[in-house]
């Protein structure tokens, strides 16, 4: 049974959690948003580049030690575009980097949390996974597994 905001249980804290990797934004084009986010708040545009498979165009810019990564639907029947339609512009979700990605997603499953995805997949900059925003309190929470980890490989990206 998936976890809820009733729920009495308190899971087990995930280990090896680190570092905010991203917040991520959905906008309705990079290019209309790049004068705020690079230009007025200064903050360095690392890449812009185009996810066929999620059907997305994405830009990262980093501040400190984390980025915000801009979100732009690419085809209108995507999830990410009704969440755009739905609720227009804003924050989607935050993303935390943990040291073993498939491990933290079992126990999470033990814990009885709700996964989007169950295993680790490709991502723009490593293994992720998503956990659903019913057992995160509203919020889609997406996990990244930390640089060189064990999901690198299996998943064909080159070690860093």
């Amino acid at each position: 049974m998936p976890a809820t905001r009733s729920d009495s249980r308190v899971p087990a804290r995930i280990r090896g959690l680190g570092k905010i990797h991203h917040v991520a934004l959905i906008v309705r084009s990079i290019d209309d948003a790049l004068p705020f986010w690079r230009d007025l708040l200064g903050l360095e545009l690392e890449t812009v580049m185009d996810i066929a498979a999620d059907r997305v165009r994405i830009a990262f810019l980093t501040v400190g030690e984390s980025k915000v990564e801009l979100v732009e639907p690419t085809d209108d029947t995507t999830g990410v575009a009704r969440f755009l339609d739905a609720k227009g512009e804003g924050f989607h979700h935050v993303c935390f980097e943990v040291a073993n990605l498939a491990e933290t997603l079992l126990r999470l499953e033990i814990d009885g949390l709700e996964l989007i995805d169950s295993a680790p997949r490709r991502g723009a900059e490593g293994p992720v996974a998503f956990i659903h925003p019913r057992s995160c309190h509203g919020v889609l929470v997406e996990l990244i597994e930390a640089p060189g980890g064990p999901a690198w490989t299996s998943l064909g990206f080159s070690r860093p």
